[in-house]
C-alpha cells in the first residue's frame, strides 16, 4: 500500500500548535488513523509496508529537529516504505499514563505486531525509556534507545536528580522498568555518552544478554541531535530494520565524527580539560589534513608555540 505518500512532503513549521495537531491528523487518518490519547497523549499510524517502525517523539521535539515539523517515522516512510506508529507527547511524560497503557493493551488483544515481519522501536531520553518500556508489547523486536532511563523510581535511581518532578509518577507499575522489558526484544541498542555520568549509570542498569550498550564519546547530552546532523540515525533504524545492524556496522557508520564540527569542538574541549597538548596536536594534525578548519589552524599554532617554549615534544609528523 504505497500511494498518496507525497502529502507526507508537507511542510508543517509554519502551523501554531492547534493547527498543526489538526493538520497532522489529517495526513495520517489518509494513510492510516490518528487518535488521542488524553490530553497530553496521542497517536499515529501510516500504514505501509511491513516493517514497522513505533517511534516515541515529543512534539517540542518535532518541532525543533524537523525542518518540516513532521514525526521522525515519516522519512523511513517516505525512503523505505515502511510502516509508522507513532506515539506523541506534549513535553517530556516518559508516557507514563493509563490511556497509553490501555492504547498498547489494545493493540496486543488485536494482534496488531503480528501483521509486520519486523518491528523496531525507537525513542531518545525519556522517548528512549518509553520505547525499551512498551517494546514488551511486540515479543521479538528490535530496539534502538538513545540516553534512555531505566527508570525514575527514587528507590532506584535517586542519584539522578535531573527530573525530580517526576518522583510522584509511578514507574513500578505496568510497562515500568524498563531492562526488564526489553526481555522480550530479540536485540536491543543502547547509545550513551560516557562522559555524560548519569546516562552512563543509567545505562548500566540495562545489561542484558540481548542488549549492546553502544558509547559514543564526546556526543554530549543531545546524542540524538549529533546523530541526525551526521546523518546516521536514518541509517541506524534502516540496518536494524533488515536485521543487519552490528556493534562493528555502527563502529563504521560512526565514522562520520571525524566531520562533525560540534563532536571535534568536544573532543578539543575534553583534551584540552585534562591537559593533554600531545593529543591535540594530532588531533589538529588529522583534522586539518582533511578539511578547512581555522580554529583548528590556531590551536595548532597555539600548541606548536607551546611546544616551542620547551612545555611539552611535539609528536614527529607521519
Amino acid at each position: 500500500m504505497q500511494e498518496n505518500l507525497e502529502i507526507l512532503d508537507e511542510d508543517l513549521s509554519g502551523l501554531k500548535p492547534a493547527q498543526w495537531e489538526k493538520r497532522l491528523a489529517a495526513i495520517t487518518e489518509e494513510l492510516g488513523m490518528f487518535q488521542p490519547l488524553g490530553p497530553k497523549h496521542c497517536a499515529t499510524f501510516l500504514d505501509q509496508g511491513n516493517t514497522l517502525l513505533v517511534t516515541f517523539e515529543t512534539v517540542q521535539g518535532i518541532h525543533n529537529l524537523s525542518k518540516l515539523a513532521q514525526p521522525l517515522g515519516f522519512d523511513m516512510v517516505k525512503s523505505e516504505g515502511w510502516s509508522h506508529l507513532g506515539l506523541l507527547s506534549s513535553g517530556d511524560t516518559w508516557f507514563r499514563n493509563e490511556r497509553v497503557y490501555g492504547f498498547f493493551d489494545q493493540l496486543i488483544d488485536d494482534g496488531f505486531f503480528d501483521e509486520f515481519d519486523n518491528v523496531i522501536f525507537y525513542g531518545a531520553g525519556p522517548c528512549g525509556y518509553a520505547a525499551s518500556a512498551f517494546s514488551v508489547a511486540a515479543p521479538g523486536a528490535t530496539v534502538v534507545a538513545i540516553q534512555p532511563q531505566a527508570t525514575l523510581d527514587p528507590r532506584m535511581t535517586e542519584w539522578d536528580e535531573r527530573f525530580v518532578e517526576m518522583r510522584r509518577v509511578s514507574f513500578t507499575d505496568r510497562y515500568g522498568y524498563a531492562p526488564d522489558m526489553l526481555d522480550a526484544a530479540k536485540q536491543a541498542y543502547i547509545f550513551y555518552d560516557p562522559y555524560e555520568r548519569l546516562d552512563a549509570m543509567h545505562a548500566a542498569l540495562f545489561s542484558r544478554k540481548n542488549v549492546s550498550r553502544l558509547r559514543v564519546p564526546n556526543l554530549g547530552a543531545a546524542v540524538q541531535t549529533r546523530m541526525l546532523e551526521m546523518k546516521i540515525l536514518n541509517t541506524i533504524l534502516k540496518k536494524a530494520g533488515e536485521g543487519a545492524f552490528t556493534e562493528l556496522e555502527f563502529a563504521r557508520l560512526f565514522r562520520a565524527r571525524r566531520d562533525d564540527a560540534s563532536y571535534l569542538r568536544a573532543l578539543m574541549a575534553r583534551l584540552d580539560q585534562q591537559d593533554r597538548p600531545f593529543l591535540q596536536v594530532l588531533a589538529c594534525r588529522n583534522v586539518l589534513s582533511r578539511v578547512r578548519a581555522p580554529r583548528f589552524r590556531r590551536r595548532l599554532q597555539s600548541l606548536e608555540q607551546r611546544a616551542a617554549e620547551g612545555e611539552f615534544e611535539l609528536p614527529s609528523s607521519l
